[in-house]
C-alpha cells in the first residue's frame, strides 16, 4: 500500500508540475471579477486533471499487484475497481470543462454529478443499508428507494460542497486528505484494506496536488479536483457503511459536516436573501475568516502580501475540520455520540458565524483596512 501511495504522489506531483508550467493560458479564462477570488495573478485550475492521473495510476497498479503479482499486501483490488474510475469521470469531465471555459451552468455540473451518483447505484450496486437507529432502518427496508435517493444525493452533492469550501489555497485539498487518512484507518480497523487501499492513494494524490497548492498557490483544484475528492470520498463513505456492518452511518457524517453544513448554511442563506443558491457570493465562513479574524500582512509586493494572507486562512479551517475528526475517529461505531458531536458542530458553527459577522470576535482585526 506504501508504494502505491509513494506513485500516486510522484505521479500526481510530476503533472500538477506539467500544468503549471503549460497551462498558464487558460488561467487567464477566470474572471477578476468574481467575488469568490481572493489572489492575484492567473492561477491555471486544472489542478483536478493532476489529481485524476494520479489517482488512477495509483489504483491501477493496486490491481496489478492483487491480480497478477501474487496480492503481497492482501489489498484483494480486482478489476472492479475500474467501475470506481467510470462513475469518477462524468463529475470530472464536467468539472474540467467548467474550469477550461467557464461557461458551463450549475445546472450542467449538477447534472453530471448526478450522473455519477446514478452509475455508483447501477455499476457498483452501492446502497446506504442503515440509517443508525431501529425505526429509520425500518423506513430504509419498508422503502428500499430511500437509500438509492440517499446515494444519489450523497454522490451528487458532496462534490459541490468541496468546490464551496475550495476558496483559499491548501483548504480543500487537506480536508480531502485528513478525510481520506481517517476513513482508511477505519477502514484498516475493521479490515476493509480495498478500500483502505483506494482512499490512501487518493491521499497521496492529493498530496501531490498539495506540493503546488500550499503555499504558494502555483495550481488550483479547480471544480475537477472537487469533483474528485467528492464523488470518491462519497463512495468510499458509503461504501465503508455499507460493507461493514460494524461502522456508524453517521461516522462519515461526522468527518464530513464542515463542508456538508457549510453547503447547507449557504443554501438557506441565500434562501432567506432570496438569491439562487447557483449565484457564488463572498460570505462563507472561510471568507468571513479571511477578512475578520486572519491578520493583515504587510508587504511591499501586494500579490505577495495576498498570498501570505490566503495561505494564514485555511490552518484556522484545518483546526475546525479536526474538531470534528478526532472525535469521528475515536468513536466510528458509536452512533448516538456521533449524532451529538454532529448537533454540537452545527450550534458552535452557528454560533461562530453570528460572531463573526456581528464583530463579536475577540481576535477581530481591522485587516480591511490595511488592505485598502
Amino acid at each position: 500500500m506504501i508504494w502505491l501511495s509513494v506513485v500516486g504522489f510522484l505521479v500526481a506531483a510530476l503533472a500538477a508540475g506539467l500544468i503549471v508550467r503549460w497551462g498558464r493560458e487558460h488561467a487567464a479564462v477566470y474572471s477578476d471579477s468574481m467575488p469568490q477570488r481572493f489572489h492575484l495573478g492567473h492561477v491555471p485550475r486544472l489542478g483536478g486533471a493532476a489529481l485524476v492521473m494520479g489517482t488512477s495510476v495509483g489504483w491501477a497498479l493496486g490491481v496489478l499487484q492483487s491480480v497478477y503479482w501474487g496480492d503481497p499486501g492482501s489489498l484483494r483490488l480486482d478489476f472492479w475497481v475500474a467501475g470506481w474510475l467510470v462513475v469518477v469521470l462524468p463529475a470530472v469531465i464536467g468539472g474540467i470543462a467548467e474550469d477550461l471555459t467557464q461557461r458551463l451552468s450549475v445546472r450542467y455540473r449538477l447534472t453530471l454529478t448526478g450522473a455519477s451518483g446514478a452509475l455508483a447505484v447501477w455499476l457498483l450496486g452501492i446502497n446506504l443499508p442503515r440509517l443508525g437507529w431501529p425505526w429509520l432502518d425500518a423506513v430504509l427496508v419498508a422503502a428500499p428507494w430511500l437509500g438509492i435517493a440517499i446515494v444519489v444525493l450523497a454522490v451528487a452533492g458532496l462534490p459541490h460542497a468541496f468546490n464551496i469550501i475550495d476558496g483559499y489555497n491548501g483548504l480543500a485539498g487537506m480536508v480531502a486528505l485528513i478525510v481520506c487518512l481517517a476513513l482508511a484507518h477505519v477502514a484498516l480497523q475493521v479490515g476493509d484494506r480495498a478500500l483502505a487501499a483506494l482512499l490512501v492513494s487518493t491521499a497521496a494524490a492529493t498530496g501531490g496536488f498539495l506540493v503546488w497548492n500550499y503555499p504558494r498557490g502555483m495550481l488550483f483544484a479547480g471544480d475537477g479536483g472537487a469533483y474528485v475528492w467528492g464523488v470518491v470520498i462519497a463512495m468510499a463513505s458509503i461504501s465503508l457503511v455499507q460493507r461493514n456492518a460494524d461502522v456508524s452511518p453517521w461516522f462519515p457524517m461526522l468527518l464530513l459536516i464542515y463542508p456538508v453544513w457549510e453547503t447547507v448554511f449557504s443554501i438557506y442563506r441565500k434562501a432567506v436573501r432570496g438569491v439562487s443558491p447557483g449565484v457564488a457570493d463572498a460570505l462563507h465562513f472561510h471568507q468571513l475568516i479571511y477578512r475578520r479574524i486572519v491578520r493583515g500582512v504587510f508587504h511591499d509586493d501586494e500579490s505577495r502580501r495576498v498570498l501570505m494572507r490566503n495561505n494564514r486562512t485555511s490552518p484556522y479551517l484545518w483546526g475546525f475540520t479536526l474538531l470534528t475528526v478526532v472525535p469521528a475517529v475515536l468513536f466510528w461505531n458509536n452512533t448516538p455520540l456521533l449524532m451529538a458531536f454532529c448537533g454540537l458542530f452545527v450550534v458552535s458553527y452557528v454560533m461562530a458565524y453570528l460572531a463573526i459577522v456581528r464583530f463579536k470576535v475577540c481576535l477581530l482585526y481591522t485587516s480591511d483596512a490595511a488592505d485598502e
